[in-house]
Parts: C-alpha cells; sequence; structure tokens
C-alpha cells in the first residue's frame, strides 16, 4: 500500500539527492510515473534499417542501384520491370510480416503487465523504490522476497521508521509535516544512505535511514501490510538501473552470409568488367558496364532472405511442437541457429539448476549418524527426553545428546512462523487483535536463508516445532503440547567474513543462559572443542553434495553474561573501529564451545541437471554459473550438481581489494592446471579494472567458474567480455528478474518460466519450462537449424550463380553482347515456383538423428567450427556452379538446331532438371514432403510449357530430340556430382555417418 507522499525532481534528468514530503502535497512538483517494462521498442519498421539492413546490406543496395538506373535510363533497361521489383518487393514483404509478427508479440506481452493496477498490494510486487514508514506487524518489521533483484527466493528482514511506526494510529501519518531526504539513484541493491526529518515536533525529529528502512521495487511484502513513501521510480528504480537496454540480436549464420555477399558482390562487379574489357570498351562502355551488371545482378542472392526467414519460422515452428521439450516457446525468430553454434553457456543457480527446496539429510553427532531412513529414532528420543519431568545428568548418553542437537538446532536462527488471517476478518484493520489459526496445518516460516527453514522444518517433523517468535522471545512446543519460552538476550548475524551466526538465550523456566552457535566448518573447527571426527565427516557430506553447518554451545553464568553484556554495549558506542572491536568482544565468547552436531542439507536440484550438464560439457560447452548467492552455498551446488567433475580441484580465489592482491591472487591461479575457479562479484571487479585481459585468459582456460555475489549488472558483464576477449557464441540462462540483464547481452538468451515468475521468460529469446530441456535445444533442434540453414543459403547462392554462369557463356559466344539469355517470366518462375519448394524443402532434412545427436553429443563441436558454411564450402559450390552452368550452356549451343528459341528451351528445361537433381543430392534424409515438392515443382513446370509459347517452340518440345538432348546435357551435369559425392562418403566419411553406419 503506497502512503500519500509523493516525489518531487523524479523526473528531472540529472541524477540528484532528492527530497520527498510527506503530508504536503503542494510541495511536490511532479507526480511519480507507473513503473513500466518495455522489452524492446515497438516499431515494427526499425528492422528495416536495421535487422535486414545490418545482414544482406550489400546485395539490398546493390539491388536498389541497378534497379533504378535501369527503370530511369531506358538504354539499361533489360527485360520487364517486374522481374526486378517483384522479387524485392516480395522479400521486404515477408521479412516485414515476420518481424512485424514478433514486434507485435512483445508488445502485447508488455501491455499485459504494465496494465496492472497498483492500489493495495497484497503479495504483489512493489511498484516503485520506497522508505518503508509503517507495517502492521506489531513487532514493527516484516519480511520482504527480493528473487527479481538478486535471484535469491529466501526473506529479507526490513524494519520501519521508528518515528512514523510509533504514531498513535493510522491517519496521523498523513496529517505529521515530514520529509525524507535521499541519495542519488545508484545501482548498489545491498546499500542506502538518507534520512527522515519531522519538523512539527519541539524538538524536530532527525532518524538516518539505511538499506534496512527501504523496500526496492519488484520486491515481495511477505507479511503484513506496509506503507512507504516513494523516492524513485521508472528508469530510476534499482531494478531498472541493473537492466540493459534490449538489443536487435544478429545471427553468427547472417554474419556469415554477409561476408559471402560482399563476395558475390565482388564477383558481380569483376566479372562485368571483365566482359567490357573484352568488348574493348567500344562506344558507351559505362552503358553496357551497368547492362552487364542487371545482367549478371542473379549472382546476388535476393530470394536468400525469404528462404532463410520461411526456414527461421519453420524451425521456431518445430521447436514448438516438439512434445519432448512441451511448453517451450520462440520469442524471437531470428536466431534458431544461435543454439547450434554456442561455445559459452553463463546460467543461474537459483530456480535455474536449484529447485531453491532445501531438504534435512544428515545429522552426525560424532558417535552416530542418522540419515533420512532413520528420522524415526530422533523423533522417539525427542518423545522421551520430553516425557521425563528431569532428565537425570549421570552420563552423555545418546538420548541426551539427539536432545541437546535438537534443541540448539530449534534456538539457532533467524527463521519467524507466519500465521494467515482466518477467512472474513478486514486486513484493513491495524493492529486489531484479529483470530488466527496456529495450527500447525496454518504455519509457514519466513527467514533470510532457505537453510535456516529447513532445519526449522526438521525440527518440528522430530517433535520441537517453533510457534511463536518476536524480537524478544520465542517459543517452541515439545511433543507433549507444552509450551517453553526462550527470551533473546542477543543475536549475532551471519556475514560472510565470519561465515557463522550465533545467539544468546535465556531459558525461562530455569533461567539457564546459554550461547549457542553454528557456521560452517573451517570457521567452527578453531571455536569447538577438540575433536578427530568432524573435518573428516565434513569431506564425507559434501562429496554427497550437502551443505554443512557444525552447531555448538556454550552455558553462561549470569556474570559471565552480564560482563559480556557491558563490553558488548561499550562496543558498540565507539566511534573508530567499531566493527573490529564488537567482533573481538564476541569471539572472547567463541572459545571452548561443546560441540553439539553437524547438519548436513541438500538444495535439491532440478530435474535431470547432472546429466544434462555433462552432456553440454561432453559437446564442448564450457559453463559458468553466475549467482548472486553466497560463496559457499555457490561452491556446493557446483560440486553437486556436477558442474565440477569430482576428479576436478576447485580454486577460491581469495578476496580483494586492491592492485597488489590482485596480481598476487592471479599469479597463485596461473600455476593451477586444470582446475574450477570460484571468484566473488567483489574480487572479479577488482581483477577486471586492472588486469582484464590476462584474467578472462586464465578463466576461459578453467573446465567451470562460479561467479558468486554477483549483481545483474555483472551478469551482463561477464557476458560482454567473454563476447569482446573470445568472439565465440555465447548463451545465458536463467529465471530471474536479475538475469534479464545477462539474457539479453548474450547472443542466444534461454529464460526458464519459475518460481520467481515470468520476467527473465518474457525478456528472453526462447523460454522453456525446465532446465533440462535446454539439452534438445541445443543438440538436435540448434544442430538442425544451422545445419538446414547452411545448406539452404548454399543452395540459393548456387541457384544465382548457376543461371548467372549460363548468361556469361552465352554473352561470350555472341561477341560478349549484353543480351539477356531468358526473359519475362521464365526468371521469375525459376526462383519461384519451379524450384522454391524443393529447395525450401531443404529446412525438412537432418544429417542424424535426434536419438543419436542425444547420445552422442561431442559431434555438437564440430558445429562450433563453423564448418557447414565456410569459405571452403562457399568456393565448392561455386565451382560446381561454373562447371554446371557452363555444361548446360555450351551443351545447347552445341546440340540446338535452326532456331535460337530450341537454345532457350533445351538449357533451360536442363536448368529446372538440374536444380531438381542438385536438391536431391543436398538431401541426407528424406521426407515425404520433400519427394512432394520434387513431383509438384516438376508438374508445375511441365503445365507451364503450354501457356509459355512466347519463349518455347511446342512443337519442339513435344519430340523424341528436345528429350534425349535435354536428358544428355542434365545428365553430364548432374552425374559426375553424384560420383564424387559417392567417394567422398566411401574414401571420407563425416563423424555423424561413422555412428549411423
Amino acid at each position: 500500500m503506497v502512503g500519500q507522499g509523493c516525489c518531487s525532481f523524479l523526473l528531472k534528468k540529472d541524477l540528484k539527492a532528492r527530497t520527498v514530503w510527506l503530508g504536503c502535497p503542494e510541495k511536490c512538483e511532479e507526480k511519480y510515473p507507473k513503473n513500466a517494462i518495455k522489452n524492446q521498442k515497438y516499431n515494427i519498421f526499425t528492422f528495416i534499417p536495421g535487422v535486414l539492413y545490418e545482414q544482406f546490406k550489400f546485395f539490398l543496395n546493390l539491388y536498389f542501384l541497378v534497379v533504378s538506373c535501369s527503370q530511369f535510363v531506358p538504354a539499361l533497361k533489360i527485360g520487364y520491370l517486374y522481374t526486378y521489383w517483384a522479387p524485392l518487393g516480395f522479400v521486404l514483404t515477408v521479412t516485414v510480416v515476420r518481424e512485424a509478427v514478433d514486434e507485435f508479440r512483445r508488445y502485447k506481452r508488455d501491455k499485459e503487465m504494465n496494465s496492472q493496477l497498483y492500489s493495495k498490494l497484497t503479495n504483489q510486487r512493489i511498484p516503485s523504490d520506497m522508505v518503508f514508514l509503517r507495517t502492521s506487524e506489531k513487532t514493527g518489521s516484516c519480511f520482504i522476497r527480493t528473487d527479481q533483484l538478486d535471484g535469491e527466493t529466501d526473506w529479507k528482514l526490513k524494519v520501519a521508521v521508528s518515528c512514523t511506526q510509533r504514531l498513535p494510529a493510522l491517519g496521523d501519518l498523513f496529517s505529521i509535516n515530514a520529509y525524507v531526504y535521499a541519495q542519488k539513484p545508484q545501482l548498489d541493491i545491498h546499500s542506502f544512505e538518507g534520512t527522515f526529518t519531522r519538523e512539527d515536533s519541539d524538538p524536530a525529529v532527525h532518524e538516518s535511514l539505511s538499506i534496512e528502512n527501504t523496500l526496492w521495487a519488484s520486491t515481495v511484502v511477505a507479511s503484513g501490510t506496509v506503507i512507504g513513501v516513494v523516492i524513485y521510480t521508472g528508469k530510476e528504480t534499482r531494478s531498472v538501473m541493473n537492466t540493459s537496454n534490449p538489443k536487435n540480436k544478429v545471427g553468427l549464420l547472417d554474419l556469415e552470409l554477409n561476408q559471402l555477399t560482399k563476395a558475390l558482390f565482388l564477383a558481380l562487379v569483376a566479372l562485368s568488367v571483365v566482359m567490357v574489357t573484352l568488348q574493348g570498351f567500344v562506344g558507351p562502355w559505362y552503358r553496357n558496364l551497368f547492362r552487364f551488371l542487371l545482367l549478371f545482378s542473379y549472382i546476388i542472392p535476393i530470394s536468400l532472405r525469404v528462404n532463410l526467414d520461411m526456414g527461421k519460422a519453420a524451425y521456431g515452428w518445430m521447436i514448438m511442437k516438439d512434445d519432448n521439450i512441451p511448453g517451450t516457446v520462440v520469442r524471437t525468430s531470428t536466431i534458431p541457429e544461435e543454439l547450434g553454434r554456442l561455445v559459452y553457456l553463463l546460467t543461474d543457480k537459483t530456480g535455474t539448476l536449484t529447485q531453491n527446496e532445501m531438504v534435512f539429510k544428515r545429522l552426525h553427532l560424532g558417535t552416530v549418524s542418522y540419515g533420512t531412513d532413520t528420522m524415526d529414532e530422533i523423533q522417539s528420543h525427542i518423545i522421551n527426553s520430553y516425557s521425563q519431568s528431569s532428565a537425570p545428568k549421570v552420563r552423555k548418553s545418546v538420548s541426551s545428546r539427539i536432545h541437546e542437537a535438537v534443541k540448539a538446532i530449534a534456538l539457532c536462527h533467524n527463521v519467524t512462523p507466519v500465521y494467515e488471517s482466518r477467512a472474513g476478518v478486514s486486513a484493513e484493520t491495524e493492529y486489531a487483535e484479529v483470530d488466527q489459526d496456529f495450527s500447525d496445518e496454518n504455519r509457514t516460516y519466513q527467514a533470510s536463508s532457505p537453510d535456516e527453514v529447513a532445519l526449522v522444518q526438521w525440527t518440528e517433523s522430530v517433535g520441537l516445532t517453533l510457534v511463536n517468535r518476536d524480537l524478544t522471545s520465542m517459543q517452541l512446543k515439545t511433543p507433549g503440547g507444552h509450551i517453553l519460552t526462550y527470551y533473546i538476550l542477543q543475536i549475532f548475524p551471519f556475514t560472510s567474513e565470519s561465515k557463522r551466526m550465533g545467539i544468546i538465550v535465556r531459558d525461562e523456566s530455569s533461567g539457564d543462559i546459554t550461547f549457542y552457535m553454528k557456521g560452517a566448518d573451517v570457521a567452527m573447527s578453531t571455536i569447538v572443542q577438540y575433536n578427530d571426527w568432524l573435518e573428516e565427516e565434513c569431506g564425507n557430506m559434501a562429496r554427497e553434495g550437502l551443505r554443512t553447518l557444525v552447531v555448538a554451545k556454550k552455558s553462561l553464568t549470569e556474570e559471565q553474561y552480564q560482563d559480556f553484556e557491558s563490553r558488548y554495549n561499550q562496543a558498540k558506542l565507539s566511534i573508530h573501529d567499531r566493527n573490529l572491536k564488537v567482533a573481538a568482544v564476541v569471539e572472547s565468547l567463541e572459545r571452548e564451545m561443546e560441540l553439539l552436531c553437524l547438519t548436513g542439507v541438500e538444495d535439491q536440484l532440478q530435474a535431470d541437471v547432472r546429466p544434462t550438464l555433462e552432456m553440454l560439457r561432453n559437446a564442448g560447452i564450457k559453463i559458468w554459473m553466475l549467482t548472486g548467492d553466497k560463496l559457499e552455498t555457490a561452491t556446493c551446488i557446483a560440486k553437486s550438481s556436477h558442474l565440477v567433475s569430482r576428479t576436478q580441484d576447485i580454486h577460491i580465489f581469495r578476496p580483494v581489494a586492491t592492485r597488489g592482491e590482485a596480481h598476487l591472487e592471479l599469479n597463485a591461479f596461473r600455476r593451477k592446471h586444470d582446475c574450477a575457479l570460484v571468484i566473488s562479484g567483489d574480487s572479479l571487479e577488482v581483477c577486471l579494472k586492472y588486469y582484464e585481459h590476462e584474467f578472462v585468459e586464465l578463466a576461459c582456460q578453467c573446465p567451470a567458474v562460479v561467479c558468486c555475489r554477483c549483481s545483474p549488472t555483472q551478469k551482463a558483464h561477464i557476458v560482454k567480455l567473454l563476447q569482446h576477449h573470445t568472439g565465440k557464441r555465447t548463451c545465458a540462462i536463467g529465471d530471474g528478474g536479475n538475469d534479464v540483464s545477462m539474457i539479453q547481452a548474450a547472443d542466444c538468451g534461454i529464460g526458464i518460466e519459475g518460481k520467481e515468475g515470468k520476467q527473465a521468460s518474457l525478456a528472453a529469446d526462447f523460454s522453456i519450462t525446465q532446465f533440462k530441456h535446454i539439452g534438445r535445444l541445443l543438440m538436435v533442434h540448434g544442430r538442425n537449424s544451422y545445419k538446414r540453414s547452411a545448406a539452404l543459403g548454399q543452395f540459393v547462392m548456387h541457384r544465382g550463380l548457376i543461371i548467372s554462369t549460363m548468361q556469361a557463356v552465352f554473352s561470350s559466344v555472341f561477341y560478349f553482347a549484353s543480351v539477356p539469355l531468358y526473359q519475362g517470366f521464365l526468371m521469375v518462375g525459376y526462383a519461384t515456383i519451379y524450384t522454391m519448394f524443393p529447395v525450401f524443402s531443404l529446412v525438412l532434412d537432418q544429417d542424424v538423428k535426434p536419438e543419436m545427436a542425444l547420445l552422442y553429443p561431442e559431434l555438437y563441436k564440430d558445429l562450433t567450427k563453423g564448418r557447414s558454411l565456410s569459405f571452403k564450402t562457399f568456393l565448392i559450390w561455386v565451382l560446381i556452379s561454373i562447371y554446371q552452368g557452363g555444361i548446360l550452356m555450351y551443351g545447347a549451343l552445341l546440340l540446338f538446331e535452326s532456331e535460337f528459341v530450341h537454345v532457350v528451351a533445351i538449357s533451360f528445361t536442363a536448368l529446372i532438371l538440374t536444380e531438381l537433381l542438385m536438391v536431391a543430392l543436398t538431401i541426407r534424409t528424406w521426407h515425404w514432403l520433400m519427394v512432394v515438392a520434387e513431383f509438384l515443382s516438376l508438374g508445375c513446370y511441365v503445365a507451364s510449357l503450354a501457356f509459355l509459347n512466347e519463349y518455347f517452340d511446342v512443337a519442339f518440345i513435344t519430340t523424341v530430340t528436345f528429350l534425349w538432348k535435354v536428358s544428355a546435357i542434365t545428365v553430364v551435369s548432374c552425374l559426375p556430382l553424384y560420383i564424387l559425392k559417392y567417394l567422398k562418403r566411401k574414401f571420407s566419411p563425416p563423424s555423424y555417418s561413422k555412428l549411423t553406419s
């Protein structure tokens, strides 16, 4: 629920600090705008100078030039204008329609998201950045979920401004005279500086504001209702500042075809110049030059754009109709071939590789270990221990040790139980004593870490239940239904530096004071008393992929605690080196603590994550995990998911803050070989600042890289670094709003529609429902899309080259005259109804069956080398075109009889048959639609002969002479190529044919 305050200076272009007034609307200059999501620019014509121009700018420019010249200079006119403008208009129409459909879909998706109205927010996302003024929770605090901001689905505690929280009634908030001073908008989602000032009190109230007092946009309020004052909106919110502007993506195949088009353009100019030179530059040679440019303009494959666009649409349809990857959506139809060229995969962790659902798996007490199948024994021990009025303390029995361990786990945490209000109770009644259902079925737990929730849920399952908690106390329910109250005296939160958290509680019934602590084994091993089993068992659990915590306790006397409290409070009041002094006081307690137990919690992986990652590694794809989570968590998931194999070492990059430290650590890392790298976002920033090239070079040599504590902008920056330094194709996959920048920066972005919403899915090029689907998406559909488009592109070029070769031979024979060989409908029909369907049927071809591509992912490595479409394969097709064009033209000239029209009939018919046979030669796996396309095109040509009297002599084409001459020329043009293909397959077969034989 957004408060009545509004925000001044929010729409100014300069990013300055601002003052937000409460209860004084006349002091505000402008109302804040609605925060909008925009995945793309909604202009269906942006791609004409953009995508289309970038991909085929050379032949488009040339085509416009020569056609314009032929239109306005009558002497240059060759044939009918529709033979030039009709294909170009058709190309542009198809491209415009395809791009317009993509843009309209984006527009509809974004309009749906942006049309949501915000009045009172009940478990919806906060629409703008706010300062937290008031909550309906008695504690003055609430939990929020920040999944769209940092990718973590755990809960974070936020505290209301104490001055406004203490107001007697809700209405008083809007009658006070106060303002909030906020720093200028920043990228950092983990910090905030501001002040709250109330002017209508004597003296004026000044309160400092920190990150705990803020509610960022796109987060979700989990408990109660909140009221805040808006400080940043629109582009100035943390969530929007941490996202990047989308870009029009152009696939590598299109860029490669663009390079080949440049070569064809040079060939066109060179051939025209040669013809004019051989003419001897007689007469108006420049006019003849332009006529030759027009005659040979079919070298520039204008129909290639249409065929590729329709092919891309077909690939997208096949992907979405694949029953093996249900729910997959192709949101961008321009880059399906990119799926077959990927070298780097950058993946999020939470919600992508893991389900973010923690399950308690192991409790180890030193002499005995309990797993999931023996938890009932722990439950019976707990029931027995609480059924006895006073447990004898003669010796440490297994039952008493289990009792102490479970109690420690049930008390040492920051979890809060939450109960939903009963139906029918007005949620707008603030602080009213409403009836609440305190039954187990109605209880949910909220905490800043899912590990904590898993531990508390486990203690509930064995009989010790957390039923209530506030800032000063917590209550546990025993198996017998008795309530045990413990007063919270001190809490020491978990930090990435300390790697542990602690709590001091007082038992209400006995008055005993106990200090409980849990943390990582590296931090706790020096704190607990000597033992001989902790290190070994931690290693065993880590190898199983479990996240371990060491739990310990220490009993304190009243005097000991009072002494500690006085020293602790004094340290907290220090002005200089406060953190160091506070840490020193706490560490005075952390000595010779009693080791209670070791816990193992499993972060459940998404289905089939391990085999999918193994498949991707075997395919030659290097995987980088970028996560906002803690280093320990990220390392554990890297092991459990087999992102890092069991035989590989892991180098954890030590925290560095200066150039010297970064230099030393990079030198230490350089000495490691075949070692996975784990580095934090802060250290990464320092390394990139001083040693960008060296760091990226070393990291790219690693079999796997894990970057933890990464911000959304850092994720996108890493993607761009890999693109810039390696030149390889990158793919980013994630499921949260914090992954959008990374997804949009990558050459190919894949979004997973999961627990963290649809933001990543909507912004991605491809949307899937489970991580395991990426295997089939790349190995099968990526392979087919690239191979098919490569074959299709080169065949369309061949189709233009062969007819241009025939024209060159024809002009050469007739004294280099710039006279067209084929005119009018023959030229239009050649690239459309006579050959289009068979050529386009190549989008159904496949060299390897899907099952084989998944079974042998090593085949994917060949795709990344780009051998299916290269200058080598292009030159082979050029030679084929020159050979076939020469045979067809010279054969027709040698075999024609009395009239020149017979040359046209023989050569054109042989040309059509050659093209149909060449399609059959190119096909590797036949589909029934390919057969239909071949015979349909042949039938259309034969049927049209009866209507093309202007070009064919009907009496001649019905003779046996015509048939044998056409057949002879066709056989000579095609048979040698069939023989060469057979010999090549026999003596130098491709890798995939070895598997299928």
